[in-house]
């Protein structure tokens, strides 16, 4: 591949529609709501699980974001795990709230807080990536120390797959399809990098730990919203938003000139930025060339290549590779 492939992040997911949910699910929803569900959107198509994700309108005038999914689906612990640590956060972080939770036989569901907003980030633009960046440098400071108590650490969730470059080198797995041809040149590098993440990504911040354009809303008023905080974790203050800056410079942003100038990361060593990113580039790369999980549309594959290969070029400017 001579390019990096292009991903719709509003085109990513195909979900159930509301009228394939259980009666008593949608009966049990709507108790705990204290009104009737008079209309139900299309589900919306972003994201990477096949769980039942859409805006709703009660008969009393409100609008939730209902979200539902069965046991032994990905979403039914995300959603889950989310409703347990929404509630815990600083208002200041601006999630969406949550506003009922339906335990239903094996189906769960979470209603939350309706946000009219955009997603930032396709592509990036200057003034998104200004109110972004923002919204990550008021966020890490209202979440250090972290509030929530018993939060994994971030090398947790990333200690399964920082050994890839490591694997391929060793013969233990094949180098993914659709990277860079120089890819082979700088798995050393990279595996140092990798092998230096428990050093390196540790902090007493929490963590969104997944954030994406689609993780995103920009409401009319210009405020950034962050969903989706099933994969809370302990680590540096600066991971989420330095996690953003690979596709942003894809996209032209000068994220290298907004290292030096956020408090985020003005006094942080390059190379422990350099470990995330690799981190990052990693974990893309497990498991890029297999059959995406049931509920997931190839797109999540895609999203992998995209992450890994901004990764990779990323990295590739800081260290002349």
């Amino acid at each position: 591949m001579s390019r990096a492939p292009d991903v719709d992040y509003s085109a990513t997911s195909a979900r159930p529609d509301w009228t394939s949910l259980p009666r008593a699910l949608q009966e049990s929803i709507a108790a705990a709501l204290g009104a009737k569900v008079s209309a139900v959107a299309r589900p919306v198509s972003s994201g990477f699980t096949g769980g039942f994700a859409a805006r709703a309108e009660l008969a009393d005038g409100r609008r939730v974001f209902i979200k539902a999914a069965p046991a032994g689906q990905h979403a039914y612990d995300a959603y889950r795990r989310e409703a347990e640590v929404v509630p815990e956060l600083p208002a200041s972080v601006h999630a969406p709230s949550i506003v009922a939770t339906v335990q239903e036989h094996d189906w769960f569901a979470v209603a939350s807080e309706w946000v009219d907003g955009r997603m930032p980030g396709d592509p990036w633009t200057a003034a998104d990536f200004a109110r972004v960046t923002a919204a990550c440098e008021a966020m890490a400071d209202a979440l250090r120390p972290s509030p929530l108590a018993g939060l994994d650490s971030f090398t947790e969730l990333v200690v399964e797959d920082i050994t890839v470059p490591t694997e391929i080198l060793a013969g233990d797995m094949p180098l993914p399809a659709g990277l860079q041809d120089w890819v082979p040149g700088v798995l050393p590098e990279l595996a140092d990098l990798t092998a230096a993440v428990p050093d390196v990504l540790v902090g007493d911040t929490a963590t969104h730990s997944d954030l994406r354009p689609d993780n995103l809303l920009i409401d009319d008023a210009g405020t950034c919203w962050t969903v989706d905080w099933n994969w809370l974790t302990l680590g540096p203050r600066w991971v989420d938003w330095v996690g953003l800056l690979p596709l942003a410079q894809h996209h032209g942003i000068d994220t290298l000139t907004a290292l030096t100038r956020s408090p985020l990361t003005a006094d942080v060593p390059g190379d422990q930025l350099d470990c995330l990113i690799a981190a990052i580039a990693a974990c893309m790369m497990r498991r890029a060339d297999t059959p995406p999980p049931p509920g997931c549309t190839p797109a999540l594959r895609e999203h992998q290549r995209l992450s890994a290969w901004t990764a990779l070029d990323w990295l590739a400017v800081r260290r002349g590779w």
